[in-house]
């Protein structure tokens, strides 16, 4: 293994894999009330073809998958992917984003098959309110993802909450006080210009969070595990942990480590780039390994320096669900 590192000789060593477009929410920042146009099922890679993907950028140096939607839970037999995933050598986590509303059926289920942990999108504490950012949805079935998750040893559990001005940043003390009384690990993450029904207005950044937080006590740096930009702190007494994504404010892109793999086939060397490589058809028409390997280090290779959000310049040649996150 010879290891992956890109034009400005940053190690890419990450690969996030879309399994679906498919959600079962329609959350306010990540997809119009109508939903999106969806891709047919043939156009969505089959789990031996996300697999055989994944164990060919492992032998380039790929060690960390998480796997992302849409909303992966809605895909059948998700965990027969995480066990084949499991079983390449060289990969030594893999991790899932949800939106937590399916994870209590499948907890136990995903943990015998290889799954680590988990990430969970949860954006208020309140029931109506969760109702309203995603269009239906039940707060209950979270809650009960976050305990099942627990049980099941999927551990550490973050919480991911995109914080709204005039929608959810009343409850920013809130969500912290919870990394006290329950031990919660809460990411911030600051919320990115991607859907054009939001108002700019909306993005609060994690400066103006710090100081809301500081009548909770000083903040501690600390160490967390993960694969992320998250910048970590403590609270007094806390054994959770507050972490801190900030794509607008102080963008990461100087460390990202990481490559996406979207469900119908293309690698997408950055989030917020129209740019990506077709890997369906080759693998569809019989793509050597040795070829194989040259499509992704063409990915690495064509990754940009950073984005471009502070110019405006914003991707709209697909929904931010159908990338991944």
């Amino acid at each position: 293994m010879t290891g992956l590192s890109d034009s400005f000789q940053r190690p890419i060593d990450y690969l996030r894999i879309s399994v679906t477009d498919r959600c079962n929410l329609r959350c306010i920042y990540c997809m119009p009330a109508e939903g999106i146009d969806l891709l047919r099922h043939d156009d969505i890679l089959s789990y031996e073809e996300i697999y055989r993907v994944a164990a060919t950028a492992a032998e380039l140096g790929i060690k960390k998958i998480r796997i992302t939607g849409g909303e992966p839970l809605v895909r059948i037999g998700l965990s027969r992917l995480v066990q084949m995933l499991a079983q390449i050598d060289t990969i030594d986590d893999i991790a899932l984003t949800t939106n937590g509303t399916l994870l209590a059926r499948y907890a136990e289920e995903l943990k015998a098959a290889g799954l680590r942990r988990v990430n969970i999108s949860l954006d208020t504490l309140k029931a109506d309110k969760f109702k309203q950012i995603t269009r239906g949805g039940d707060l209950a079935d979270v809650l009960a993802s976050i305990g099942a998750a627990g049980v099941a040893g999927l551990k550490p559990i973050k919480i991911n909450m995109v914080v709204m001005a005039g929608i959810n940043d009343d409850e920013v003390l809130d969500f912290a006080r919870k990394t006290v009384a329950d031990g919660w690990h809460v990411r911030f993450i600051e919320h990115m210009p991607l859907n054009r029904e939001m108002a700019a207005t909306s993005f609060i950044s994690v400066n103006e969070l710090k100081e809301r937080l500081a009548v909770l006590g000083e903040l501690e740096p600390c160490t967390f595990k993960g694969n992320g930009p998250a910048k970590y702190y403590r609270l007094p007494r806390a054994e959770g942990t507050i972490g801190f994504i900030t794509p607008i404010s102080d963008h990461f892109c100087f460390r990202c480590n990481r490559l996406r793999l979207t469900a119908d086939g293309k690698l997408r060397p950055c989030l917020l780039s129209e740019q990506e490589i077709d890997l369906r058809q080759p693998l569809r028409q019989g793509v050597s390994a040795e070829e194989l390997k040259k499509l992704i280090k063409k990915a690495v290779d064509s990754k940009p320096r950073k984005h471009k959000l502070a110019e405006g310049l914003v991707p709209r040649d697909r929904p931010f669900s159908q990338v991944g996150g």
